[in-house]
């Protein structure tokens, strides 16, 4: 186990998680938010999921699996993107499957994340990215302390000549 929390834990992929990756990453319906516009192969993600953890600072990425302490059941999964080591920064995502959802999950994840980042990495900020007619994530995110800095306008290609606002929201470190 990598993090443990109260309701959640945070785990490193393992092969085990290759089929239900597959399917997230496949599901159009969550790609609006996911910034994705592609089908991912099993090949592609089996590949993700066996390189995903060599180096953190080579990757720029991290991915772990949320995990439900009472049944032991994936449902969702973390992200850091972006990262930094020169600014001391990295994006965070959340994504918890829709059967999880509204039970506090994601925000103890963030909570965790934002942990990690500040006591481990060492980071000054964390940031996320959410489209403007998201406002259930708009409500996480500035739940667990982040702040919306900026406004990007039309960010977000969603059809044909159609654009979507993208709300910046940062959360720095207090410790920094």
């Amino acid at each position: 186990m990598f993090l443990k929390g109260k309701e959640i834990n945070l785990r490193a992929l393992e092969p085990v998680d290759v089929d239900l990756l597959y399917n997230w990453e496949n599901n159009t319906e969550i790609w609006p938010v996911s910034f994705t516009q592609i089908p991912y192969s099993k090949y592609i993600v089996e590949e993700f999921v066996n390189s995903a953890h060599q180096d953190f600072y080579t990757n720029k990425q991290l991915r772990l699996m949320i995990i439900s302490n009472e049944k032991d059941e994936t449902f969702g999964c973390a992200d850091l993107f972006e990262f930094d080591p020169q600014h001391q920064r990295c994006g965070v995502g959340i994504y918890i499957h829709s059967s999880q959802r509204n039970k506090g999950y994601a925000y103890e994840a963030i909570q965790m994340m934002k942990n990690y980042c500040f006591s481990i990495l060492n980071l000054k900020q964390i940031y996320a990215h959410v489209n403007a007619n998201n406002s259930s994530s708009l409500a996480l995110f500035e739940k667990a302390g982040f702040e919306k800095s900026g406004l990007k306008k039309s960010w977000h290609k969603t059809g044909l000549n159609k654009y979507e606002d993208v709300w910046f929201l940062q959360f720095l470190n207090p410790e920094s």
